[in-house]
Formats: structure tokens, C-alpha cells, sequence
């Protein structure tokens, strides 16, 4: 059966270009603009295009909505079956490897198995899970992540007040050492090459590609996977069996991009456990519960704007339109993730929901993405982060900056975790400072 198009008005995709396309192409898609990423949590921008999108649902129904952008049709997911749908059939109807994204990605990671298409895919995303022990829920070299997690966190404890900048350098410090190994530490110049590789894709295919640049940082990540004793995930990498096509240190950089996006997640839920202290008070002997809460922070606040997906042959779509191959699928994660209709949780801070199975059977909730293109390295990024913030909630935290992520009114659709400040009265027990033994 064929059914007719659902296809919004010219007055509705110039919303939802202003209130959705326009702010998160503003924020960054691929590294985030500090200021853009202010004016965003300022004005709630995700609110609004939530707002958007409810609109399309009220004139439309639940099913898909097809809109036109600069000659590109793509279709609007509005529904959790239809997202569940995508998600599910991706590597058959649909394909990760979107026009946009792979046209974002190249710029840095161009062999990179999110935006393979074809048969290479499947050796590369073999490798990519034998590597990351996927979908085990600990890494075979877990304990020297631990150690490096601690290590790296010890300075943090040594000062009363904590900000996005100090965070995030301690973080990409973590990073450096799980993907490539305790020598790659100080390596601040291969973390330099990535993010301004990353800001070139911001502009996807509108900027020019830097070969030099691109060759400097893919020769650094080769020079730990030849290490004599290469440590972290380039350990992993190198004993793993791999095609000539896999190519792993493009493999591996694609990890160190994908890794990226963790501190947030981790600095957000610390915040949330600075403003609701009762939860925060047993999290740190609880890594369960602070995975829990990392996810939670993801939920609410997603890391991923929206998960793109292109149609691979032509797709029906029970009640909605037939598309043809080609057409850009559109899942906006904060309208899936914050759903009131179907979340009587959508808009509070309920870590429990990934302890009791809720949001796992939830595919419309997705901060790692499901189904064959969920995120390989998923539970190395959980159990870092995890790790991290039992390590700092030694301390107790308060918000010093005027964040609204207490409980007694709705958290907001939109935070700027740049600006995220706290601080404590404590000090870390004597044991547990630097250069102090019992």
C-alpha cells in the first residue's frame, strides 16, 4: 500500500529551521561553540524546537513528516515506534553513514566505520567491538583505566572550587590514556589537530579539507600503536585481527573523537549531584548508580543533538509517506528524550529509570544510539566518567553558578556546561590526598 505524503508547509520547515537546524548548527554539531552553546541555554532552544516539533505533531499525527532544506528532502521522526523502527533496521533500510555526516566526519576520521558504507563496514565494525569488548560491561584492561581515572582526578580534589576548564583538561588527560596509552599524557598537540580538525566540520562540507593537518594527527596516533609496548585501547587494537581495509588507527581515531563528547555527560551529572544531595549522599560506593546518573545526564541534556540516518532503498511507513532511497531521517534526540507524553519523568532528574530497565526498553531514549550502530565504546565511556565521579564525590559539592539542576521545578531543556561552576567546604581525608599515607 502506498500511502499519501505528509508534507509540512513551507511557514512550518521555516520554524523548524529557526527554532531547530539554526541553534544546533550554531552550537556545533561535531565540537561545541562555548558562546553559541550560552545563548542556547539562555534562550532554552531545545524547548523550542521540542515546541517545533509538537506543532508538526498536532496538525499531522504521529507519523513522519517530510520537509524540504536547501533541496534536501529528510524526514522528521515523531514518534518512538517510527524512531525504534530506524534505529533497529540501520545497516539494512537505513544507513549511519548519512550525506551530513559523513560530509562532517571526513574532515578527521574519513575511513571511520560510522560513516562506512558498503562491504567494509561490517570487518570495521567487527573490530571496532572485538577491540572495545563490546558489549562486555568492563574492559579487559580495566584496571589500568581505573588507575589513570584516579591518578588524573587527584588534582581536582586539591581545590575548593571546580570549573568547566579544569574538568575538561583533566578529562582529555583521562582520554589520551585509555585510547592511546600513559605516553600519549602530555600529548596536548594530537588533542589540538583533532578539535581543529572537528571545527572544520562544523561547517561539513562548506570548508576546505586540510590534508596536512589531517596526516599530522593519523601519524601521532600511529606512533603509539607501533610502540614497542603500546598501552590503553592501542593495546587492544594492536591484537586484534584486522583486514587491510579495517585500517585501525582510523579506527582508533574515531574513539578519540567519539570519546569526547563523555565530559560533558560526567561534568552535567556532577552538577546534578551537587544540587540534589540527597541522591548524591551513597553515589560514590555505588558504580551502578553513577553510571546510572551519567546516562541520566546524557537523557536529559543528549550530547548527540540528533541522530541522523539516511534511507537506503525506499521505505513505507504505515499511515505516513513512502520515501524513496536517499532521504535524510531525522531523530532530535532532547524531543524523544524529553517527552512528556509518554515520560512522567521526562523533565526531573531519575537515575533509577536505567536501574529498573525503563529507559533500557526505551529505544526512543538513545544518548548512545541502539540497535547495529550503537556506540562500541558505550561501557569504556560509562565506566570512565563512573569512575571519575567516584573518585570526586569524596567531596560534597554545591553549585556556585546560577544553574537551575535542583529538584522542585522542571529541569531545563537546554544547559551551557560551560559555565557550570561548583565548589566545596571539605577536603579530601588524609588518605586520599596526594603524597599522604597512613
Amino acid at each position: 500500500m502506498v500511502y499519501e505524503v505528509n508534507r509540512a508547509r513551507r511557514t512550518e520547515v521555516l520554524r523548524l529551521i529557526a527554532l531547530g537546524l539554526l541553534p544546533t548548527l550554531a552550537q556545533g554539531p561535531v565540537i561545541r561553540r562555548p558562546h553559541a552553546v550560552r545563548v542556547a541555554a539562555a534562550l532554552d532552544s531545545n524547548a523550542w524546537a521540542c515546541r517545533a516539533l509538537d506543532g508538526l505533531r498536532e496538525r499531522y499525527g504521529s507519523g513522519p513528516v517530510l520537509v524540504s532544506v536547501a533541496g534536501r528532502q529528510a524526514l522528521v521522526l515523531l514518534s518512538a515506534e517510527d524512531a525504534h523502527r530506524v534505529l533497529g533496521e540501520t545497516g539494512a533500510s537505513f544507513t549511519a553513514a548519512s550525506k551530513e555526516k559523513t560530509a562532517a566526519l571526513s574532515h578527521f576520521e574519513p575511513d571511520a566505520v560510522l560513516i562506512t558504507r558498503g562491504a567494509s563496514r561490517k570487518p570495521r565494525r567487527l573490530f571496532n567491538e572485538t577491540a572495545l569488548d563490546h558489549p562486555a560491561p568492563e574492559h579487559r584492561f580495566h584496571e589500568a583505566f581505573r588507575a589513570a581515572v584516579r591518578e588524573e582526578a587527584r588534582p581536582l580534589l586539591r581545590h575548593g572550587t571546580l570549573d568547566w576548564k579544569r574538568f575538561h583538561a583533566a578529562y582529555q588527560r583521562i582520554v589520551r590514556r585509555i585510547v592511546f596509552g600513559d605516553a600519549a599524557r602530555d600529548d596536548e598537540r594530537i588533542t589540538e589537530l583533532r578539535d581543529a580538525l572537528r571545527g572544520d566540520g562544523n561547517w561539513f562540507m562548506l570548508h576546505r579539507k586540510r590534508h596536512r593537518l589531517r596526516t599530522e594527527l593519523f601519524v601521532r596516533s600511529q606512533k603509539y600503536l607501533d610502540l614497542p609496548e603500546p598501552g590503553g585501547l592501542a593495546r587492544a587494537a594492536r591484537a586484534t585481527p584486522a583486514a587491510a581495509d579495517v585500517k585501525p588507527v582510523a579506527q582508533m581515531q574515531h574513539w578519540f573523537f567519539a570519546f569526547d563528547a563523555a565530559p560533558i555527560g560526567a561534568y552535567l551529572a556532577l552538577g546534578l549531584l551537587a544540587g540534589h544531595r540527597t541522591e548524591a549522599a551513597g553515589a560514590r560506593t555505588d558504580h551502578a548508580y553513577l553510571r546510572a546518573c551519567v546516562l541520566e545526564s546524557q537523557r536529559l541534556w543528549p550530547t548527540s543533538l540528533a541522530i541522523l540516518r539516511d534511507t537506503t532503498v525506499e521505505t513505507r511507513w504505515p499511515g505516513g509517506p513512502t520515501v524513496p532511497a536517499g532521504t535524510a531521517v531525522i531523530f532530535y534526540s532532547s524531543y524523544f528524550h524529553r517527552d512528556a507524553r509518554r515520560l512522567p519523568y521526562a523533565d526531573r532528574f531519575e537515575p533509577e529509570v536505567w536501574l529498573d530497565g525503563r529507559a533500557e526498553a526505551d529505544w526512543a531514549i538513545a544518548p548512545f544510539s541502539r540497535g547495529p550502530a550503537e556506540c562500541p565504546g558505550k561501557n569504556i565511556v560509562l565506566f570512565t566518567s563512573a569512575t571519575l565521579l567516584a573518585e570526586l564525590l569524596r567531596l560534597q559539592w554545591r553549585l556556585s553558578s546560577p544553574h537551575r539542576l535542583g529538584p522542585g521545578r522542571p529541569l531545563p531543556r537546554t544547559v551551557d556546561h560551560t559555565s557550570l561552576r561548583l565548589t566545596t567546604a571539605d577536603r579530601p581525608a588524609a588518605a586520599d590526598r596526594p603524597g599522604v599515607t597512613d
